[in-house]
């Protein structure tokens, strides 16, 4: 009767993990399909610039934040602006050092 018992708990036990190994895979599946997936298409969506479709959308893509950049009242914060300009005070002042 003792050997029929530890029979019987080991196929549950041997149920029961694969059970929970079934469940662990469907959620390791769905995560990365929820959050990991549409990533990785943007992603190849830009490495993949060789493409003239995928080139126009991208040019479209910069136009309509343009517009939309437009149409606010300050397109670039203030410490955006200062660095900037520090930027292109660096450049000009490199670009001078070439005339001479």
């Amino acid at each position: 009767m003792n050997q029929n018992n530890s029979k019987a708990d080991l196929k549950k036990f041997f149920i029961k993990l694969v059970a929970i190994v079934f469940a662990a895979i469907i959620v390791i599946n769905a995560s990365y399909n929820l959050i990991f997936a549409e990533k990785l298409e943007t992603i190849n969506k830009l490495l993949s610039l060789n493409n003239n479709e995928n080139i126009k959308l991208i040019k479209d893509k910069i136009r309509s934040e343009m517009k939309k950049s437009l149409l606010k009242d300050k397109i670039i914060n203030d410490d955006d602006k200062m660095l900037f300009y520090k930027f292109y005070l660096k450049i000009k002042n490199e670009f001078q050092e070439i005339e001479k």
